[in-house]
Order: C-alpha cells, then sequence, then structure tokens
C-alpha cells in the first residue's frame, strides 16, 4: 500500500509551513490547509486573481491517518452539499434556501468530527452556481450530480486535523505565470457552463427531484429516491 499522498497548492505565496487553526471557516470544508493531486489545477488556483503565484508541492504521509471521501459511494451528493453549506455564506435568514440548508444539515450532514483527511469537490466560480441554483429549485438532484463533473474540476484535498499538518512535508514551490494559468482557470470555468447549458436542454424533470421536493417529501440519508 502506498503509504504517502502527492499534493499541491496553489497561492500568490510560498507556503512551507501550513499552520493548524488557520483559514478561512467560510471557505468549503471550514478552516484548515486545501490541495489538489493535479499539479495543473493548483497552477490556475495560484492564478486566481490575476496575479503570478506559486505552486507548493508537498508530501503527506497518510499511515494512520482517517480520509473520508466525500465522493465515495458511501455517500451522496448532499453529503457533500450539507458540508458546503454548513461554511458558505450565501444563504440568507428568513429565505427558502434557508430553510433548505436546515433541512440538509439536520439530515445529511456526516460525521467529520474524527477525520484526518477530507476529499470532496471545490465548489469553484461556476460550480458554486449551480450550488445555488438546485438550492432555489432551479437544477434537479441528478442535474446537480452530473455538474460537478463538468469542465473536469477534480477533488480537493483537505487537511483537517493536527494529526495531518505534522506529517505534511514541504517539497518545494515554483512560480507559476498568471498570463498562462489564469486563461486556463477562465477557459475551464467558460466550458464548465456551456456544457452546464447543454446539459439543462436535456434534464428530464419528471420524476426528479428538486431540493423543495426533497424537503416536502421529508427525504433523508439513505433514502432509496436519492438514488434513482
Amino acid at each position: 500500500m502506498n503509504n504517502i499522498m502527492q499534493l499541491y497548492h496553489g497561492s500568490e505565496n510560498i507556503v512551507k509551513k501550513p499552520e493548524f487553526g488557520k483559514g478561512n471557516f467560510k471557505n468549503d470544508y471550514g478552516r484548515g490547509f486545501y490541495c489538489t493531486q493535479n499539479i495543473e489545477l493548483a497552477k490556475e488556483w495560484a492564478c486566481g486573481n490575476k496575479k503570478d503565484g506559486f505552486v507548493n508541492e508537498y508530501i503527506l504521509h497518510i499511515e494512520g491517518l482517517k480520509i473520508i471521501r466525500l465522493n465515495s459511494p458511501q455517500y451522496n451528493i448532499l453529503n457533500w452539499l450539507a458540508v458546503l453549506t454548513h461554511h458558505r455564506s450565501y444563504w440568507q435568514k428568513s429565505s427558502i434556501a434557508e430553510r433548505e440548508k436546515k433541512y440538509l444539515q439536520d439530515n445529511f450532514y456526516p460525521d467529520l468530527s474524527d477525520a484526518d483527511i477530507i476529499i470532496g469537490y471545490r465548489a469553484d466560480d461556476s460550480y458554486y452556481s449551480f450550488v445555488q441554483t438546485f438550492i432555489n429549485n432551479g437544477m434537479t438532484l441528478n442535474t446537480l450530480a452530473k455538474t460537478m463533473y463538468l469542465g473536469q474540476l477534480g477533488e480537493q484535498v483537505f487537511i483537517k486535523s493536527e494529526k495531518a499538518f505534522k506529517v505534511l512535508e514541504f517539497i518545494g514551490a515554483d512560480e507559476v505565470e498568471a498570463d498562462i494559468y489564469y486563461s486556463r482557470k477562465r477557459e475551464r470555468d467558460q466550458k464548465a457552463r456551456r456544457e452546464y447549458r447543454l446539459l439543462q436542454n436535456m434534464e428530464e424533470t419528471e420524476n426528479e427531484l428538486l431540493m423543495i421536493d426533497i424537503v416536502r417529501g421529508g427525504i433523508k440519508n439513505g433514502d432509496p429516491r436519492l438514488y434513482v
């Protein structure tokens, strides 16, 4: 078994020693350190503000760490969405969307309390707008699941626990040119939006679930209707 994971973190800075407990709670999975196993994606993320950046490379020693993969068959897209909506601040109080967000929290939030590493989707740019559309009943659950593969966004690796931070080893960093990689990031996002429009035109809404159907139907985690 391979006990190491090669990771990359795109940033405007060289990050030799990521610190446990730092970061923005309103990121996808809360405070922690966000990486990817795809170096090209990390380079795009490094230039997200149209500035040159750095791709930082690490080795994570994963033996003895608990890794939760939110994209595995054990979970469904609503488990990931419950985590995302817990941290992201788009949904306003006293709205239908806020009610639906609470329903997700109460019925689909997975137990992540003892996780060292979480692997799952990244709600970046257009992907975040897709989530908003679903929450506001403009997209079915089946279409939401399909949209997360558009543009080949890939997965992110979230380093959560102090134990995991202690076994993250910095290897080095290389400069990344925004002239190249910001354009690639934008092209990836535009491709996802084009593919989404095509997917939306093909969407079959009969017998498919909107978020409001999930709430009104009392659908909970494990319900077979989520996997039709």
